[in-house]
C-alpha cells in the first residue's frame, strides 16, 4: 500500500445550492444532490434526487460539473459520512466534498469503498472541532491520508464488493416494478372500478361520489377483519432488535436497528409487529410503510418498532394484499396528512385516524385481489430479504479486504470491464 492524501485521488469540488428565490434555476436536466437523497444503507450509485437543476441552473453554477462515477462525500452536520457516485451527469449541494477520481490511477468504487472504510475516524476527528458542530470542512478532507492498495488490487476489491452492490441494485429495481405491478391493479380494481365483472354491477351514490353497489364507505377501524395492533410489547428473554421511523424509508429498512434487552430499551421502543400486518409511521408528510408476512416471518418475533407506527392486522389473511397496497399508497396518506395533529410535531392520532373514510369492496372481490397481488407482494418481501443478507455479507466483506486482512493479490478475480479499459 501507499499513503496518499485525499487531494491525490483527483479534483476535489464543494458543491453549492443556486438561490432557491429563482425557481427557473430547478428542473429535471441535472440531478442535484443533497444528504437526504443518500441512503448510505443501500446501493452506491445515487438514484434519485429530490430536486434537479435546468440548463440555466447548471450555468450559474461556478462549479464544475460533476462527471458519472464522482464519489460524493458528506462533510457536515449530522449526516456526515454518508456518500455516493454519481450515476449521471450532477451537481451537489454545500454539505458535500466531490472527488472527481483520476481514473489513470484509482478505481472510483474502490475509492468509494476506502472511504466508508475510514468514515468512523472522520466522524471522530469532525466532532473533535469544537465547533458545536459535525464538519470536516474541504480543506481538511483533501488533506486526510489514505493507504491506497496498488491499481490491480483496486481493481479486485472494487469487483468483489461492486458484484454485491450490483446484486442489491438489480433487486431494488425489481421490487420498484413489482410495487408499480401491484399499484396498477389496485388502481384499476379499486380505483377505475374495472374489476372482473365490473359490466354487470350498479353504481350507487356515497360520500365519495359514485361506488359499486354492495362496497361500503368506512374507516379502518370499523372492518371487522381488520384489527388495530393497540396493545405494547410484552417483557421477553434476550434482545431484539429495535427501529425507529428514522430507520424506515419507503417500505424497507434503511438502517440495521439496534439491539436491546426489554430493560434497556429505549421508552419509544413499545410496538411488536405480528404475522400478516401493515405498519405505517403516524408523523405528517412521511412516507414510510412496512408489512410483515409469511416470507418475513423471522422479523415478526426478533425486532421491535417505535410508538410512532401505527399497525393494522389483517385478521382474514385475504385481506391482507388489499390492506397493504391501500396504506402504501398515496392517497392514504394525503388522508393521514390531513388529519394529523399536534403543536411541535404533528401526527396522526387514533381519533384522527377513525376520521379517515375508505372505500372497501365486497369480500368475494377482495378474495380474488389477493390471489392477484399476493404472488406480486410475496415476491417484493422475498427480494427484500436477499438484499439484506448481501448487504450483511458485502459489510463483513469491505473492512477485511480493505485493511489487507483478505489478501486478493493471489486469486483469480474477474474484474470490472469498465475498469480493464483503464490497465
Amino acid at each position: 500500500m501507499q499513503t496518499i492524501k485525499i487531494k491525490d485521488l483527483g479534483e476535489i469540488i464543494t458543491g453549492k445550492t443556486p438561490s432557491t428565490k429563482k425557481p427557473e434555476l430547478f428542473g429535471n436536466d441535472y440531478p442535484f444532490i443533497t444528504p437526504t437523497d443518500i441512503l448510505s444503507y443501500d446501493f452506491y450509485f445515487i438514484q434519485n434526487t429530490e430536486r434537479g437543476l435546468s440548463k440555466l441552473g447548471y450555468l450559474s453554477q461556478k462549479n464544475k460539473i460533476l462527471p458519472p462515477k464522482t464519489v460524493c462525500y458528506v462533510c457536515i452536520g449530522s449526516t456526515i459520512g454518508k456518500i455516493c457516485m454519481t450515476k449521471t451527469y450532477s451537481f451537489t449541494n454545500q454539505q458535500i466534498n466531490a472527488i472527481i477520481v483520476n481514473q489513470k490511477k484509482y478505481v472510483p468504487e474502490y475509492v468509494y469503498y476506502r472511504l466508508i472504510y475510514e468514515t468512523p475516524k472522520i466522524k471522530s476527528i469532525a466532532m473533535g472541532t469544537g465547533s458545536g458542530k459535525a464538519i470536516y470542512n474541504k480543506k481538511f478532507f483533501e488533506e486526510y491520508e489514505l493507504q491506497i492498495h496498488k491499481y490491480p488490487i483496486q481493481q479486485k476489491i472494487a469487483s468483489i464488493l461492486s458484484a454485491y452492490d450490483d446484486l442489491i441494485e438489480n433487486n431494488t429495481k425489481r421490487i420498484k416494478i413489482l410495487e408499480q405491478m401491484a399499484d396498477a391493479i389496485y388502481k384499476e380494481w379499486f380505483v377505475k372500478f374495472r374489476f372482473p365483472g365490473y359490466e354487470k354491477v350498479k353504481f350507487v351514490d356515497s360520500e365519495l361520489g359514485k361506488i359499486p353497489e354492495g362496497w361500503e364507505v368506512k374507516t379502518f377501524l370499523e372492518i371487522p377483519y381488520l384489527r388495530l395492533v393497540n396493545e405494547n410489547i410484552l417483557p421477553y428473554q434476550g434482545t431484539k432488535k429495535y427501529f425507529a421511523t428514522a430507520d424506515v424509508e419507503g417500505i424497507d429498512f434503511v438502517k440495521d436497528g439496534i439491539e436491546y434487552s426489554y430493560h434497556n430499551k429505549p421508552s419509544r421502543a413499545q410496538k411488536q409487529p405480528v404475522l400478516n400486518s401493515v405498519w405505517f409511521a403516524r408523523m405528517k408528510d412521511t412516507y414510510k410503510v412496512l408489512l410483515f408476512s409469511t416470507p418475513n416471518l423471522d422479523l415478526v418475533d426478533s425486532i421491535i418498532l417505535s410508538s410512532g407506527f401505527v399497525g393494522f392486522e389483517a385478521i382474514s389473511e385475504k385481506w391482507l394484499s388489499f390492506l397493504f397496497i391501500s396504506i402504501k399508497s398515496q392517497e392514504f396518506h394525503k388522508q393521514k396528512d390531513i388529519f394529523c395533529t399536534g403543536a411541535t410535531q404533528m401526527s396522526l392520532t387514533n381519533e384522527g385516524l377513525a376520521r379517515i373514510k375508505w372505500l372497501f369492496p365486497k369480500e368475494n372481490i377482495i378474495e380474488e385481489y389477493d390471489k392477484l397481488a399476493r404472488p406480486i407482494i410475496n415476491s417484493i418481501l422475498v427480494y427484500q430479504k436477499q438484499n439484506k443478507i448481501l448487504r450483511q455479507i458485502r459489510d463483513i466483506l469491505l473492512p477485511k479486504l480493505i485493511s489487507g486482512e483478505l489478501d486478493v493479490s493471489d486469486l483469480e478475480i474477474k474484474v470490472r470491464e469498465t475498469d480493464k479499459e483503464k490497465i
